[in-house]
């Protein structure tokens, strides 16, 4: 599909500092000189509606089921990369706090399995006016949800590797794509109405679907 880098996050649940050790072999193991997998944790908080993505060169595992300000302070510390995942989804957005914004680099604007095929305006809103990158992500679970969203990381003149990739997120040094567009046209205008159309249609056919086989 093109794709240089992938930026893991596997669920945090039933992961202890033992498997996190492995995972990151397996990712460094896996990794080729045309593509890159960076391990990263997707912490949850204790009722799983609160998600943060998280990345670091060099990190323990942050624990499970935790607070989601807590879980941001030790990513802070440890001079990881956070991300706010999927805001709409279980209506995590509501529990979104300015006091979180220091400790993030970004929130999800666009993730296929959350949102559908159309990007959400509310939530290039919440990055609105605040140093934080909308980002555009894959809950890539099965085949059928891969969809072409990216976000596009400047490495500047360095080799890509953990390291220069990491420090590009730090710096705000991305860009979400969709279509190898900036995500940014179909949050209005011609393309945006168009993608948010075709949400509407998708989803319910989708709704009658699942209706029709339960």
């Amino acid at each position: 599909k093109g794709y240089d880098v992938v930026l893991m996050t596997e669920h945090d649940r039933g992961f202890d500092e033992s498997r996190w050790r492995d995972y990151c072999a397996a990712c460094a193991e896996s990794s080729s000189p045309e593509l890159l997998f960076v391990p990263g944790i997707e912490y949850s908080d204790a009722d799983n509606v609160t998600h943060i993505l998280c990345w670091s060169e060099e990190i323990s595992f942050l624990g499970e089921d935790q607070d989601t300000l807590l879980t941001l302070e030790a990513a802070a510390e440890a001079n990881a990369c956070a991300v706010f995942a999927h805001p709409w989804r279980k209506r995590a957005h509501e529990r979104y706090r300015p006091s979180w914004v220091p400790h993030l680099v970004g929130v999800e604007t666009w993730n296929r399995k959350a949102d559908g095929i159309a990007p959400r305006k509310e939530a290039v809103e919440m990055v609105r006016g605040t140093e934080l990158t909308p980002y555009a992500s894959l809950d890539f679970h099965r085949a059928r949800q891969f969809f072409p969203l990216a976000m596009e990381v400047d490495v500047e003149d360095r080799p890509a590797d953990v390291a220069s990739v990491l420090d590009a997120l730090r710096d705000r040094r991305t860009r979400a794509l969709a279509f190898g567009r900036p995500l940014e046209l179909f949050t209005s205008g011609f393309a945006g109405g168009a993608v948010r159309a075709a949400e509407a249609t998708r989803s319910s056919v989708a709704a009658t679907i699942r209706r029709l086989k339960s």
